[in-house]
């Protein structure tokens, strides 16, 4: 069982028996009354959406699910495949389940894949994640003004918009929860 305050995004939940893994959550306080959390849910067998809304004292049901570093292998046309450092598994995660997250798995990178049942049904992306620019447009110096930024696309085809300074080849930063630029990386 788990308390309502303690549900984040990522959460693997029972609901009608079967488990749900939390997609969005928001914790509200009202003026009057208990706090509660409003929790966006998604079918780990169907892909059907539930929204719920929990107080934060009151318990739920939570999916036993088991945590594997795994090792990011490549993509094909319908999943991600990964290899779990320890025991050598070999895991597969439908694209179809999580389409989003291509643009931050990186081949041969460790990532954190949920395992349930035997199937994996999340992976864990990092706050923060260093990528290449593969493609950004030159600009002039003095045509700007302040604060100014420009799109660029890194190695594995996410667009971030960054400052002008930044230029193709170099590595940056980025907050993988806003797609933000976070900084630039020397290495």
């Amino acid at each position: 069982m788990i308390r309502g305050g303690d549900i984040n995004k990522g959460t693997c939940l029972l609901q009608k028996g079967q488990p749900y893994i939390v997609v969005e959550r928001e914790f509200v306080n009202p003026g009057k009354g208990g706090a509660f959390a409003r929790v966006k849910m998604k079918s780990i067998k169907d892909g059907t959406v539930l929204t719920q809304t929990i107080m934060t004292q009151s318990e739920v049901e939570d999916a036993t699910v088991d945590v594997h570093n795994c090792q990011y292998q490549y993509a094909d046309a319908d999943s991600y495949h990964f290899m779990d450092n320890d025991t050598f598994d070999q895991y597969e995660v439908p694209v179809v389940d999580m389409p989003d997250k291509k643009f931050y798995l990186q081949e041969n990178e460790i990532y954190e894949v949920t395992i349930w049942e035997g199937r994996a049904i999340d992976i864990k992306i990092p706050y923060k994640v260093v990528f290449t620019v593969a493609e950004s447009e030159n600009y002039v110096k003095g045509d700007t003004v302040s604060g100014a930024t420009k799109p660029i696309v890194t190695e594995t085809g996410l667009t971030v918009r960054v400052p002008l300074f930044i230029k193709q080849g170099e590595k940056i930063m980025v907050n993988t929860e806003t797609n933000d630029y976070v900084e630039r990386v020397n290495s």
